[in-house]
Order: C-alpha cells, then structure tokens, then sequence
C-alpha cells in the first residue's frame, strides 16, 4: 500500500508506486456531484485513484470528466425488494473483490448496511482467521431521523435485538447499521454530522472513539457569497415592494415541512401581511415521503406560494428570498440548504432538531420552533419579515459561521485527514 511522498505530499511516488484506491459508494450518482464531490476532488489531487460506485443517471458523464472511474450499480434508494436488493449486493461484493479498494467510504444508511455486508463477503480469511486485503471501511451517518432522538421509543427499542421485529423496516435499518459498523474492520470509523447522531450511535453499541464528527458536506463560500436583503420593510398585502419572499430549498417531502411552511403563510396572508412562499426542489418519486406534482401544483395555486421545481443554481433563489425556512419534521444531518443559505446572508427559520441547530444559532443566525408548530413557525417568519435590521444581522452572522465552520474546502480536509490516519493504521497488516 503506497503512503504519502514526503518530497510532495500526495500518496504514490515518482517510482511507480500504486495509488491507493478509494471507493465512494453512495446510491445515487446526483448525490455523489452535490454532497461528495469536494472530497473526491481533494483525494484525487492527493494521489488516490478514486472510484464512484452508484446508480446513474444524469450525472455520469460530469463524474467521469473529472478523472473518476464510474462503476453503474443496478440499485437505488428505496424500493428495490428483495430481489432487487440482492442483485445489489450482489454487485457490490462483485465490485469489491474486483477492485480490492484501501479505503470504502459508504455514505448514508444503505450504503453503509450494503457495502458493509459486502466488504465481510468479499473478503476471504487466512490462517488463524486473519482478515486478508480487507480496506478500512468509512460509514458516514448523513442523518438518523427522529426516530433515535432521546426518549422516543425508537431510541428505546433501536437496538438489534429489539429493533428487528418492533419497528419494521426503519428499526431493522438502525439496528443493522449497528451491527454492520460495529462488525466492520478494525479501523473503521463512523463520520456523523452533528453530535446528536454521535450520541445516538453510542446508544446503539458503536464504539464512541470510532464516532468522528464532521458537520456536513460543506459549502463553496466563493461561490455562494453575501447577498444583500432584497426587500424594502415589510407592511401590508399589496403594498408595492413590500412583499418578503421566504424560500424553502429542498426536495419537496413531507418530513421536510413543506405542508407546515404553506400553512404558516396561508396562516401570515389571512391576516393581511405581505409574506409569499417559494418552494425550490424536485419530487423524489423514489421516496413514499414525496409530495407528487399534483400535490404541489394544488398548493402553487393558492395566493403567496410558488413552486420552481428543481433550480439548478440556487443563489437565484437566495437573490429572491430574504428569509430561508426548513420546517423539517425529522432530525438531518446538516442540511446543506441551510449553509448555503447561510453563506448567502440569509436568515434562517427552521425546527429545534438535530442538523437545524447546528447552522441555526437560536437569535444568533436565525430562529428555531417546535416541529409541526404552524403558529410558531408563523411567528418567527413575521418577526424577521418585519424587522429588517435583525434578519440582516442575522444574515451576517450566518455568513460567518458559514465561512468559520461549514466551508467545502475544511470539510474536505477533515476527511482527506481521516483517510490518511486510517491508512497509516492498516499499513502494518497490510
């Protein structure tokens, strides 16, 4: 295994040496472009040959421009079966055994539960059991949901034992993904962004000092600058120029309170103030959570909502929107809507759940409310639409924490530093 040239830096030398090589499975090759590709860019320049196994669709060609061998797995998020899950794993213990990675960064709760599966049936046993060839394994958590936030009962039955057969599906994926990390190879560790999650793994028998936290994907600060406040002072429907737009980014799912977001405005408007709704995000038919099109031309009709569907730059939805909103109804990793919201300048209004509060500085970025509270969540639109002075302090304030903790580039280094640690680990049984 090729370690660092210390005349340059990178892995491999001038010799000839191999690179080491590093898989990013992940299932859906749009996620590795928006979530992972600063990582791999920050990889590939230190030397690894970098492979993106994930199924593709639209985003194939951008992969492979960047110097990434693509390997198409016949796998997505949710809804495969049975049958179409084996045919998963399958392929990726296939991959596996052919490409003998270092290093397998699996990202999000599938990947993890399917690669880590893979990694155990890819890789034979020697004399006296010894592990051959195995590559240290990366389970990054993107977000555990609420259902293993303190005191539900989620939390309570999560564990493997329970979690198989009390809470379906959702359960026996939190429960294997206990299993499938704490079996992983010696090494291993699970990256999670925010502590809440960290927290919630260690409940779950994942070893703390394997648990790294690394908040989100990050953001291009460069590109995504401070924007000025694009609204004169709030006042009443139909004032001219006094409209505050609020802007919710995000695949249009239920959990991520689109429903609450229109009836807080629908709540805001009946009562005379000026206060409109853009929505910016696609469906996600993979998703039962998806609010379909119908749904969402239904609510575009009402007075005060827009829906763009998906926006390929979204700082022209920040160019728009003085205020940034994420009811979300369940706990997320970092949403990266709300960086990127936040390295705009944008106030933010979101739920008290994990992820949220790690960009929402409750009065300091932004503000936070209780899930599924309409009338909170009105409240804390109204105060920052009509005080213009605080949202924009607010805003400054987001841009600096964005810029402090949240940039692309730190985020990447973190990771890119993790890879190294683990790799000097596994060179003595290599």
């Amino acid at each position: 295994m090729a370690g660092r040239n210390p005349a340059t830096g990178a892995f491999g030398d001038a010799a000839g040496a191999a690179r080491p090589k590093l898989i990013f499975l992940v299932t859906e090759d749009w996620y590795f472009w928006s979530h992972r590709l600063p990582v791999a860019r920050m990889a590939r320049d230190a030397g690894f040959e970098v492979v993106v196994a994930a199924r593709v669709r639209e985003h194939g060609e951008l992969i492979r421009a960047e110097g990434f061998r693509l390997c198409p797995l016949p796998w997505r998020r949710r809804g495969d079966g049975i049958v179409g899950a084996g045919r998963g794993l399958a392929a990726i213990v296939a991959l596996y055994r052919r490409e003998r990675p270092d290093i397998v960064h699996h990202v999000a709760l599938k990947p993890v539960l399917f690669g880590g599966i893979a990694v155990r049936l890819a890789f034979a046993r020697g004399p006296f059991s010894r592990e051959i060839g195995r590559p240290v394994q990366i389970a990054a958590v993107t977000g555990l949901g609420s259902g293993l936030a303190p005191g539900r009962v989620a939390a309570r039955l999560g564990r493997p034992a329970l979690g198989w057969a009390a809470l379906g599906w959702a359960a026996l994926g939190w429960a294997a993904l206990g299993w499938a990390v704490r079996r992983a190879a010696a090494g291993a560790r699970v990256i999670v962004q925010n502590p809440e999650d960290g927290a919630a793994l260690a409940r779950l028998g994942i070893v703390p000092a394997n648990i790294v936290l690394i908040r989100g994907s990050g953001v291009d600060t460069g590109r995504f600058r401070a924007l000025p406040d694009p609204h004169e002072p709030f006042g009443a429907t139909g004032s001219p120029g006094r409209t505050v737009t609020v802007a919710l980014v995000a695949r249009m799912l239920r959990s991520k309170g689109i429903l609450d977001a229109a009836a807080a405005v629908r709540l805001l408007r009946a009562r005379g103030l000026g206060i409109e709704l853009v929505l910016a995000g696609p469906t996600d038919p993979d998703n039962r959570d998806s609010l379909d099109e119908r749904a969402l031309s239904a609510l575009a009709a009402e007075p005060g909502v827009e829906w763009l569907g998906r926006v390929e730059d979204v700082r022209a939805v920040w160019r728009r929107a003085a205020i940034a909103v994420l009811p979300s109804t369940y706990g997320e990793g970092v949403p990266k809507a709300l960086i990127e919201a936040a390295a705009c300048a944008r106030a933010i209004v979101a739920t008290d759940m994990p992820g949220c509060r790690e960009v929402v500085r409750a009065g300091e970025t932004g503000l936070l409310v209780a899930p599924h509270d309409v009338a909170g969540l009105a409240a804390a639109l109204a105060a920052l639409a009509g005080d213009p002075a605080r949202r924009q302090a607010m805003g400054r304030a987001g841009r600096a924490l964005a810029e402090r903790e949240f940039g692309e580039a730190g985020v990447a280094r973190q990771t890119l530093a993790l890879y190294s640690a683990l790799l000097r680990e596994r060179a003595p049984a290599s």
